[in-house]
C-alpha cells in the first residue's frame, strides 16, 4: 500500500474497531472492477440494441444483475428476457474481464487482518459463481465465513434483507455488525438493518 492507502486502511480499522462482525461488499469495495462491470453491461446492452449510458450502473450499484436488466428495460423502453440478459452479461464479464480484477488493497487488508479476530461476511448483489471467481482472483477465498449473494433473499440491496441474513448466519446481532460499501443502495440497506457502515470510495 502507498501512503494514502495506508491512511485509509487505518481509518477503516478505527471505524470498525468495536464491531464483532465485518460485512464486505465485493464489486467496487474489495475488488477494483466497476469499470469492467460497466463495460460488460454496455457490450451486452448493445447486443440487445440498447446504447447504454453506464451512469445507470453507478446508480444501481449493488443490485442483482437481473434487477439492473429490468431497470434498463424500463429506462430505455425495450423488452427482453431478463434472465438471458443477465446470463449473457455474466459470460462477457467472466470471459473478458474477471481475470484482470485487482483488489482495493486497503479494504482487502482490513479483511485479512481481521481473520480470526472478528466474524467476516461478504454481502453482494452478484451471482455466487461470479463472486467465487472474483474473490479467488483477489486472494480472499477461505477468509470469510458467510457469502450472501443474489437469490439468497427475496429482495436484494437496498433492502436490509441480505445484511440481516448475513448477521443471522454469523450469529452476530445486527447492531454489532459493520458494513463496507461503495454505493448508495448498500448503505441504505445497512442503515435499515441497524448496522454501522462506511463508503470506502468516499474516504
Amino acid at each position: 500500500m502507498n501512503e494514502l492507502e495506508l491512511e485509509k486502511y487505518k481509518r477503516l480499522m478505527e471505524l470498525s474497531s468495536t464491531a464483532k462482525a465485518l460485512l464486505f461488499d465485493v464489486d467496487g469495495t474489495l475488488a477494483n472492477n466497476i469499470w469492467a462491470h460497466k463495460a460488460a453491461y454496455v457490450e451486452t446492452a448493445a447486443e440487445y440494441g440498447v446504447q447504454l449510458n453506464d451512469v445507470l450502473i453507478d446508480e444501481t450499484a449493488g443490485w442483482p444483475t437481473v434487477a439492473v436488466a429490468e431497470e434498463i428495460t424500463k429506462r430505455y423502453q425495450v423488452e427482453f428476457d431478463l434472465q438471458q440478459f443477465s446470463k449473457r452479461k455474466s459470460t462477457v464479464f467472466i470471459e473478458k474481464y474477471i481475470n484482470d480484477t485487482q483488489p482495493i488493497s486497503f479494504v482487502r487488508q482490513v479483511l485479512l487482518d481481521n481473520v480470526g479476530v472478528k466474524k467476516i461476511g461478504v454481502v453482494s448483489g452478484g451471482t455466487r459463481s461470479t463472486l467465487n471467481i472474483t474473490l479467488d482472483v483477489i486472494g480472499v477465498t477461505g477468509k470469510y465465513e458467510v457469502l450472501v449473494c443474489a437469490g439468497d433473499t427475496e429482495h436484494g440491496k437496498p433492502s436490509p434483507e441480505p445484511f440481516l441474513l448475513c448477521a443471522q448466519l454469523l450469529n452476530i446481532p445486527p447492531e454489532d455488525c459493520f458494513v463496507f460499501e461503495d454505493g448508495d443502495p448498500g448503505v441504505t440497506g445497512a442503515i435499515a438493518a441497524g448496522m454501522g457502515w462506511v463508503r470506502v470510495d468516499l474516504l
